[in-house]
């Protein structure tokens, strides 16, 4: 496996690519795929967007494997602008379209709601109307340029793998000693 850093510019026109269930499919880049929504906060909002992440964290420590279905390499989340605009940036493994059809299944299944809820236009059929949330996210994305990755293409579960394989071979090599 060639793990050479890679970095890839994507395209500013998207109408050749590839088209999924919900619109045009950006190609794989050597981070993953990914996508970055900014959004305005309905006012007075912010802070349940703040409470929303403290009850994902802690829903996180009772359940490791909460967001596991997502595929996520990473989650950000930043309030700007004096806490009216709202940014939510995700890297996963899977296409924006999987990506989106499975955080509604799981938010459905889990019986939660999201953060989106406390931004404006967010629609409130999201979890029986997924067009209207992929729509929300499209109109809202804020697509990358570059893409750069130090380990390119590399999945999470190939991650967590290589670190359980060195952990096993650490703990082997500490017992030989």
């Amino acid at each position: 496996m060639d793990i050479t850093p890679q970095a890839v510019v994507l395209p500013k026109e998207t109408d050749l690519l590839e088209q999924g269930k919900y619109g045009p499919v950006f190609p794989k880049t050597p981070a993953c795929y990914g996508f970055t929504i900014i959004a305005d906060v309905k006012p007075g909002r912010a802070e349940a967007i703040r409470n929303y992440g403290h009850t994902l964290a802690k829903a996180l420590e009772a359940d490791p494997r909460l967001l596991a279905p997502l595929k996520l390499h990473y989650l950000r989340w930043v309030l700007f602008d004096d806490d009216t605009r709202f940014m939510y940036q995700a890297i996963f493994d899977t296409d924006f379209d999987k990506y989106t059809e499975d955080a509604i299944a799981l938010f459905t299944a889990a019986g939660v709601n999201t953060a989106f809820e406390n931004l404006e236009g967010f629609p409130e059929d999201w979890k029986t109307n997924p067009e209207a949330f992929v729509r929300f996210v499209r109109e809202h994305h804020c697509p990358s340029f570059i893409e750069y990755g130090e380990y390119p293409y590399v999945t999470a579960d190939e991650i967590k793998k290589a670190l359980r394989v060195k952990s096993a071979l650490s703990e082997m090599l500490d017992q030989l000693q």
